[in-house]
């Protein structure tokens, strides 16, 4: 039983619609006992990283979901709920984040040409930077993912697994032993984003 992750900034439906058509069982909730009994769990996002970092501190899933990412369960975290992964992120100011990840996120302008636009929007190819995760497990070096961002992760090297080219190679997914976290939306990316959740579906625990 997969749980996602509803408190107010995500992209519920077209995920669980996801998780439905490669015959997952997934659910969305904001009730915390239902997400902490859950065997893996989601956390999805979009907006802005600190009024949305203040709604999971404020609702107490930050605590139910760094709880449970330390007892081993597979966590994945989507977009901006990527992001909140991380320890601190500098938009609009400084905001904490879960601390699950080591890094910053920044902005992408101090990462890429100055011709490029802002936010970056459209299909980027997956570039692995190590030997290939248990999130790509069904995919290849080279597939194509869909992006909306404006933000991105630095000072992540050990975690990152994948990068994009946008002007620059900028980060597209981490792993850090159970907890996954994905810039790009596997949720809007075909057949390739159907395939990495099938592999988040079939992530084990982690035996801490």
């Amino acid at each position: 039983m997969i749980a996602i992750i509803d408190y107010g900034v995500g992209n519920l439906f077209s995920l669980k619609s996801s998780f439905a058509a490669i015959g997952a069982d997934a659910f969305v909730s904001r009730n915390l006992a239902e997400i902490a009994a859950a065997d893996k769990i989601v956390l999805p996002g979009v907006g802005a990283f600190g009024d949305a970092a203040a709604k999971l501190r404020d609702c107490g899933m930050a605590q139910v979901v760094t709880a449970e990412a330390g007892r081993g369960k597979p966590l994945l975290g989507i977009c901006l709920g990527m992001q909140l992964l991380f320890e601190k992120s500098y938009e609009y100011g400084e905001h904490e984040g879960l601390g699950l990840i080591p890094g910053e996120i920044c902005p992408i302008r101090s990462q890429i040409p100055a011709g490029l636009k802002i936010p970056h929007i459209g299909w980027n190819a997956l570039q692995f930077t190590k030997k290939p995760s248990r999130l790509f497990r069904y995919i290849k070096d080279g597939d194509f993912v869909y992006f909306v961002h404006s933000f991105s992760g630095m000072h992540c090297d050990e975690s990152v697994i994948a990068t994009a080219e946008y002007g620059a190679p900028l980060v597209a997914a981490v792993e850090s032993k159970n907890v996954f976290g994905c810039q790009f939306h596997p949720e809007k990316s075909g057949e390739v984003g159907l395939s990495i959740l099938k592999a988040f579906c079939d992530a084990e625990v982690e035996k801490c």
